[in-house]
Formats: structure tokens, C-alpha cells, sequence
């Protein structure tokens, strides 16, 4: 593969820091936690991966992620790694009637199409939520780039069973963002070699539908 059809370093080490916080995995999100330093992601840029986390794992998993991160930055300054703390975002959140029209704009560029079906018509406040919350609050804070947000998402998706049309979703959304099907094939790859053989069996099996769909388009 050349290098646009190939994760850079920083970008393989995003799916199994997000995997293995979204399982509770603590013991493999240290060695994540610790891989993602050494490729050259930001302490804030993994702060970010595990605060996102929120939206697909929930709080707990997310606190708990956060608390493990604390622990593997004061394990490397002691040993004397002075990792780069990274950034905040460059521009503030906007808020109310702003930031669903941000968070609105933001999930259909992402998603391809402006979002909806017979499950937003039931219950459209969850879509409000998405819009707001995940879309705007998270998605407009520009310290972590779209594409590391869906590496993120598909590693932590991948990892919980029974979200399969979730994921399916966020394949295609990353390849909305830019990533191609051979960068989310180095996903399960990656995903595989640090242990999680259904999570990149889950990630295969997306992405195989997604491109025979495409196919049959």
C-alpha cells in the first residue's frame, strides 16, 4: 500500500486505545494508553479519545479510561518521558440554538446525508441528543481531527457486540471523512495483532457489507 492507503502510526494506535476502554480492558488500555505516547499522540489527544468515548460506551467506561490515562502519564514522568501535552481546542463550542445547527451540519456532512428514518420519527429528541451532544459538543472541538474521531468510534463499536449496524454506519462515515477501505482494513488488522479477534472480525464483516453495497449502487 502506498501512504495515503496506509495508517500513519499515530492513527493504528487510535482503535485499540478506544476498543479496549469501551470493553473495560484496563491491562490492554495501559499497553494502548503507552503504544499511542510512543507513536506520538498528544496527551490531549488521548484525553480526547476517552472523553468521546462517553457517547458509545458511556460515562463509566469513559471515567474509568481517563483514570487509567492519569496513571500511565505519572508512570512515564517518573521513568523520566516527558510526552507532549498537545492542545486545547483553537475556538470555543458554540451553545444553544447554535450548536444543534452546528452539531446538525457537522453529523450530515459526516454521515453523507441529512440523517433520518423511522427511529428519529419515534423518538427524534435521541436525534436532537446526537445533534448537540455528540455531534456538536464533541465533534465542533477541533483538537482531534474527524478522521481520528472515526477511528475511534470503529474501534470502540468493534469491540461491543451486538452494535454491528452502528458500526456499519461509522464505516461509512469514515470514508466520508477520508479513510479508504484499505485503512479500515489495517483497522481489523491492527485490532487483530494487539488481541481482539472479534473486534476485527466485526470490522471485517462492515466493511465487506459496505463495499457490496456500494457495489450493487
Amino acid at each position: 500500500m502506498n501512504a495515503e492507503q496506509t495508517l500513519s502510526a499515530k492513527q493504528q494506535a487510535i482503535p485499540p486505545i478506544a476498543a479496549f476502554a469501551a470493553t473495560g480492558d484496563m491491562a490492554r488500555l495501559d499497553t494502548a494508553l503507552n503504544q499511542g505516547l510512543d507513536a506520538g499522540l498528544t496527551i490531549d489527544e488521548e484525553k480526547e479519545i476517552l472523553v468521546q468515548l462517553y457517547a458509545y460506551a458511556g460515562f463509566p467506561r469513559s471515567l474509568n479510561a481517563l483514570g487509567e490515562l492519569m496513571k500511565v502519564v505519572k508512570a512515564r514522568k517518573e521513568r523520566g518521558i516527558h510526552d507532549p501535552q498537545g492542545r486545547e481546542p483553537s475556538r470555543p463550542v458554540p451553545t444553544g440554538e447554535a450548536l444543534l445547527a452546528a452539531g446538525k451540519a457537522n453529523q450530515t456532512k459526516i454521515s453523507g446525508a441529512p440523517v433520518k428514518g423511522p427511529l428519529f420519527d419515534f423518538a427524534p429528541v435521541i436525534n436532537q441528543f446526537l445533534q448537540a451532544h455528540l455531534f456538536g459538543d464533541i465533534f465542533e472541538r477541533d483538537n482531534l481531527d474527524w478522521q481520528s474521531r472515526e477511528l475511534a468510534t470503529v474501534g470502540a463499536l468493534s469491540a461491543m457486540p451486538g452494535l454491528e449496524s452502528q458500526l456499519q454506519s461509522h464505516v461509512r462515515a469514515s470514508m466520508n471523512v477520508g479513510l479508504t477501505p484499505a485503512q479500515l482494513q489495517q483497522v481489523a488488522d491492527v485490532l487483530a495483532e494487539r488481541g481482539d479477534a472479534e473486534a476485527a472480525k466485526r470490522v471485517r464483516a462492515a466493511l465487506d457489507k459496505h463495499q457490496a453495497q456500494a457495489a450493487r449502487q
